[in-house]
């Protein structure tokens, strides 16, 4: 049991400081600032949309570790 809750606060530890990070780059690429890629703006209307919608997908993954590992601990411990 305390293995899986290290495991999964070590992985929350480095998705959370990962967040960040991951956010400035998706505005870099849609401002066309970023040397590999292209201003996506100039290429398709739905592209940069889609593009801002990465950092809200990869919090989303992080919590769903955090409930998993919460569910996971909760099951070892016989009380789910």
């Amino acid at each position: 049991m305390i293995n899986r809750l290290i495991g999964g606060f070590v992985g929350v530890l480095i998705g959370v400081s990962l967040l960040s990070p991951i956010a400035v780059e998706v505005s870099k690429c849609g401002s066309g600032s970023n040397p590999c890629f292209t201003n996506l703006s100039a290429t398709s209307s739905w592209a940069p949309t889609i593009i801002n919608l990465v950092p809200g997908f990869f919090a989303l993954s992080i919590l769903g570790i955090g409930i998993a590992v919460c569910y996971g601990a909760l099951q070892d411990a016989g009380v789910v």
